[in-house]
């Protein structure tokens, strides 16, 4: 009977920690975690410091239990943490109890407040699916940036041999010349160097148009056609293993009802 009463007791607790009401409610205090880290910016009177501190710690006091309630609701505990954003809830939850005054260690407590905003990453499913996606695309996308690198090693070097003379701030070496073609890449007055350029070799233009057609329209277009590919597959993955789960679902819902339609069976036969 105790068993029994325990077990209604756990599965009304994971229905609850696993209600959307309950979501919702979580998403709404790390909304107003941030907050409370933004206003702590600003210059603030003695009483709205007071409450605002107040505030906080009710805050990490509730992401305690939060993580405490998911660990005991979890079907597998020895499972609970092999899951990085388990891992990262409780890093962030765990370093939060840190007192953010009197202690060496201050920063890095503000940081870790800071840093319960990404609660929300794990919490939304949608979010959780793009950091999974962009950290599955890094190794691709680590090629094309290495791609990226070789492309403006050569146009550096390039640079810093024909240009160096018109303009030392801009091209003296290639280290500068390849921090003048990264301001170049991302379009920032790229015009006025090219210009300068312009009046020493009236040519220089075609080396300006090569660069930026090289890694304006092709590389970064590369980048982007990654992390859709990898977004792709992560979506039908996540579809397919929703399909698997709801099947898993319906046929264990479909041996309940055996199980009770043969109890049932049973005892009208003893009757």
């Amino acid at each position: 009977m105790t068993t029994a009463r325990s077990q209604t007791w756990f599965d009304h607790i994971k229905r609850v920690e696993r209600s959307v009401w309950f979501q919702s409610f979580i998403i709404s205090i790390i909304i107003i975690a941030a907050l409370t880290v933004g206003a702590k910016t600003y210059p603030l009177p003695y009483s709205a410091e007071l409450v605002i501190n107040y505030l906080d710690s009710f805050i990490t006091v509730f992401f305690l239990l939060e993580i405490s309630l998911r660990f005991i609701t979890h079907e597998n505990k020895a499972r609970f943490f092999k899951d990085p954003w388990n891992i990262f809830d409780t890093v962030i939850v765990i370093g939060s109890l840190v007192p953010i005054s009197n202690t060496d260690m201050v920063l890095v407590a503000r940081l870790l407040r800071v840093l319960r905003v990404l609660r929300l990453v794990s919490i939304i499913p949608d979010l959780r699916m793009l950091i999974t996606a962009l950290m599955k695309a890094i190794p691709k996308m680590g090629y094309i940036a290495l791609l990226m690198f070789i492309l403006f090693y050569i146009f550096g070097a390039a640079g810093s041999i024909f240009f160096g003379h018109v303009n030392n701030d801009l091209w003296g070496d290639i280290a500068i010349s390849m921090l003048t073609l990264f301001r170049i890449a991302t379009f920032e007055d790229w015009t006025d160097v090219m210009y300068e350029t312009m009046e020493v070799y009236p040519l220089s233009w075609v080396y300006y148009v090569i660069f930026i057609f090289l890694t304006a329209f092709i590389f970064l277009n590369m980048m982007v056609g990654v992390v859709l590919e990898v977004m792709s597959r992560e979506t039908m993955i996540e579809e397919q293993q929703s399909q698997e789960d709801h099947h898993e679902a319906l046929v264990n819902q479909i041996a309940q009802l055996q199980e009770q339609v043969q109890a049932l069976s049973d005892k009208l036969d003893r009757k």
